[in-house]
């Protein structure tokens, strides 16, 4: 039990007492408060986004050069080599998590976040002069490394722990520490659709860079991977500049007055009481593994991912087979990305208005289900190319709306680190389902491939009604007050639904 004291009319944990600046006594609603939430998103969604946008240029960069000449040059059309020039990303992306951790524990976060996302855009300006299919292979593999995103705990001997953090979780982690349960889907989806937004300019830049054909003696797809992998560079050189930390540190860098920064650790210690971070130990790490709903979120975000990923490698080819011309088929690929920012943001809002977060997913996991079927099945290709719109619709929406369904319902900075590290592992075997079942064999229709990920929504499904019965149980319980121990060891915390 928690000694209880009382500071300003507020209620606290006393160990955790952090005093509310008096400019923000009881004005929760109060514009003050909105104008400090306010500036935190100006600062830290958009540099988050512009460097998760990193990978997912390279997600659909790789395509646009594939049909830009790209598979004619390394004769990528040859047995499985496109599939294993993209799975070797996702191999090095699993085995180089924990390193790329550590090194991040050692450096810091801006430090590590700005050099990765630097050497990232060094590799992809590489990928423009390969002359070989085994220096792309390899080249990709050093993408793996540098976009190594599981989130691994570190242990020493005190029991203390550090939440290290690859680029993705970092990003994911750093929006779960500034703001409160729900405002969180929206930030997130904020800054990953900003990301995906950038993904869909690149298919038309991509269209505009194929036009450079010749220009210094060398070919439309490497300029691709030149000028995008440049400006990728760029970016990182910003952030290191711009990117914040965590809450009790921005005071330090002047981003924020001591009380600002402290006002904001309250909110979220009165929101769901992780603000301070707990002891991650050998024990605590084995026992959050034996949360079964952890596992069900991993297995949700693999399941959105999948789709994800199929579609970013996928798409300027599956257009191209439609009957259209490499640049066309590249033009083709951005509208339904511009669709689906919009329509995810959307759902997003709803989640976060209305407090809730099932539904939001089950609604995008059919969108995406149909979207998929209509572009297996129907015989109009016009028809077909709307299907891709809905198919990404409801993946990319479901991305933010995934994380965030794991961020509302469990508690502890230790449990989050054990969380996303799983998410994340599974997300990269999302990656691999994506890679290895769009065979070449199946081209142009890819019918397994859109089997395969269609079949992942249904698991969606399903996953998503265990959880809920679980959820809505335990919730009832506790409103009748029979529950045996608190959710989450929390007195009054709830599942979200």
């Amino acid at each position: 039990m928690y000694k209880i004291y009382l500071y300003e009319h507020d209620v606290v944990h006393d160990e955790l007492a952090l005093p509310r600046p008096k400019s923000y006594i009881n004005e929760k609603h109060h514009t003050s408060e909105k104008l400090l939430v306010r500036k935190i998103d100006m600062r830290l969604l958009p540099i988050l986004g512009a460097l998760y946008a990193i990978s997912l240029v390279d997600r659909v960069n790789v395509a646009n050069a594939r049909v830009a000449g790209m598979e004619e040059d390394l004769r990528l059309d040859v047995g499985s080599r496109y599939t294993t020039a993209l799975l070797v990303f996702f191999i090095a992306h699993i085995f180089f998590g924990l390193p790329s951790n550590i090194l991040l524990c050692k450096v810091g976060t801006a430090n590590w976040l700005a050099f990765i996302a630097f050497a990232w855009g060094t590799v992809m300006l590489g990928q423009g002069f390969v002359t070989s299919y085994q220096a792309l292979a390899v080249c990709r593999a050093i993408l793996g490394f540098c976009g190594a995103g599981r989130t691994s705990p570190s242990f020493d001997q005190l029991g203390s722990s550090e939440i290290c953090e690859g680029l993705f979780p970092g990003c994911v982690y750093l929006v779960s520490c500034w703001y409160v349960r729900y405002e969180v889907q929206k930030r997130l989806a904020a800054f990953y659709l900003f990301s995906v937004n950038v993904g869909g300019i690149s298919n038309v830049l991509a269209f505009g860079l194929m036009k450079m054909e010749g220009i210094g003696g060398m070919r439309g797809w490497q300029w691709i991977f030149i000028i995008e992998g440049f400006a990728i560079q760029v970016i990182a050189i910003a952030a290191w500049f711009i990117i914040i930390d965590f809450p009790d540190k921005a005071h330090k860098k002047g981003f924020l007055t001591k009380n600002d920064a402290d006002f904001i650790e309250r909110r979220i210690q009165e929101d769901r009481g992780d603000a301070v971070p707990d002891a991650l130990t050998w024990r605590v790490f084995g026992k959050h593994l034996l949360d079964l709903k952890l596992w069900a979120f991993a297995l949700m975000f693999m399941s959105t991912v999948t789709p994800a990923y199929a579609f970013a490698y996928f798409t300027p080819i599956i257009v191209r087979s439609m009957g259209y011309s490499a640049g066309v088929a590249n033009l083709l690929s951005a509208p339904p990305v511009f669709v689906a920012v919009f329509s995810a943001f959307s759902f997003a809002w709803l989640g976060d208005r209305y407090r809730t977060r099932a539904p939001v997913i089950a609604a995008q996991a059919i969108i995406c289900f149909a979207g998929l079927m209509i572009t297996a099945y129907h015989k109009h290709n016009t028809i077909r190319y709307l299907g891709i719109f809905l198919g990404s619709a409801g993946c990319q929406g479901n991305i933010p709306a995934v994380l965030a369904y794991q961020s509302n319902n469990i508690r502890c900075q230790s449990k989050r680190s054990v969380g996303t590290a799983l998410q994340m592992g599974f997300g990269a075997i999302g990656g691999i389902i994506a890679s290895s079942a769009f065979r070449e064999v199946d081209a142009p229709r890819y019918l397994n491939g859109l089997w395969a990920t269609a079949g992942l929504q249904l698991l969606v499904l399903v996953l998503l009604g265990g959880t809920t019965f679980a959820f809505t149980r335990a919730n009832r319980k506790l409103a009748r007050g029979t529950l045996q121990q608190p959710i989450e060891g929390l007195e009054g915390f709830k599942y979200t639904i």
